[in-house]
């Protein structure tokens, strides 16, 4: 007999309010282990709102967010990160004035032991050695070793895109959210992010959950879609079943 995994993630009737906005609305969906789970949608969708109730960053005005069948709703950001989720974000948010090397030891620190004052200060030193020696490998995987050494705020923005899940994935997380990875860049750099993403996720043993606008590439990467309008939930399936899904075709592709 098949086994079944539970879900890494489950929302639950998840809901937030602004005021008389209804960002997002009674959504309900469930992540397993191990996908790579596309999440698009037009423009104020209700996208990146999920992503903040999902990661902590605001609370659910209603509903539960579950990660491993615990609620986490309640928690603080930073708690949600040590539990093992991480994320990067649609504007970046890097160091500007430190090193790419450094921005990557600040997520590892938060990982060890010493934790990131006594890997600041210098005590732990051999400690401090392996955090270095783990960052600059996430560097020469991301392809950025030979630019450790610069100001994160030196590198074009696509660089400073693969710096910052470099540094997600520094806090060796479960799983990986990933908010608008491709914005800003060209065909061919979409094609190798893509590769990129698949590379990491079987790498790492990573849950992936994307946003992107760039619909052939989510399209061609991930194992399922949820489609969102208006902060409800209109469409999840494979990729297949989503491209051929009326609602969406409606409401996200403007009709045929």
């Amino acid at each position: 007999m098949k086994m079944v995994s539970s879900p890494v993630l489950e929302a639950k009737s998840l809901t937030r309010r602004f005021g008389g906005l209804v960002a997002v609305n009674a959504v309900c969906f469930s992540v397993n282990p191990g996908e790579i789970f596309g999440l698009i949608g037009p423009n104020g969708a209700g996208k990146t709102t999920l992503f903040n109730l999902v990661t902590g960053m605001i609370p659910p005005s209603s509903g539960q967010m579950l990660y491993n069948g615990t609620e986490i709703s309640k928690l603080r950001p930073h708690q949600i990160a040590a539990k093992g989720i991480a994320r990067t974000f649609q504007n970046i948010r890097l160091f500007s004035n430190l090193s790419v090397l450094e921005n990557v030891m600040i997520a590892r620190h938060l990982q060890t032991s010493s934790g990131l004052l006594q890997g600041v200060i210098g005590a732990a030193a051999q400690e401090e050695q392996t955090t270095r020696q783990a960052a600059l490998e996430l560097l020469e995987l991301v392809g950025l070793s030979d630019r450790a050494e610069e100001k994160s705020r030196n590198l074009p923005y696509g660089e400073q895109r693969r710096l910052e899940i470099a540094r997600a994935l520094a806090l060796q997380p479960q799983v990986l959210l990933l908010d608008e990875p491709a914005a800003g860049m060209n065909l061919n750099e979409k094609h190798q992010l893509s590769e990129f993403i698949r590379q990491i996720r079987d790498r790492f043993n990573l849950t992936i959950l994307l946003i992107e606008h760039h619909v052939p590439l989510v399209m061609g990467l991930c194992d399922r879609i949820a489609v969102l309008d208006f902060g409800q939930l209109i469409a999840m399936g494979d990729p297949a079943q989503v491209r051929n899904d009326r609602a969406v075709i409606e409401a996200y592709l403007g009709g045929e």
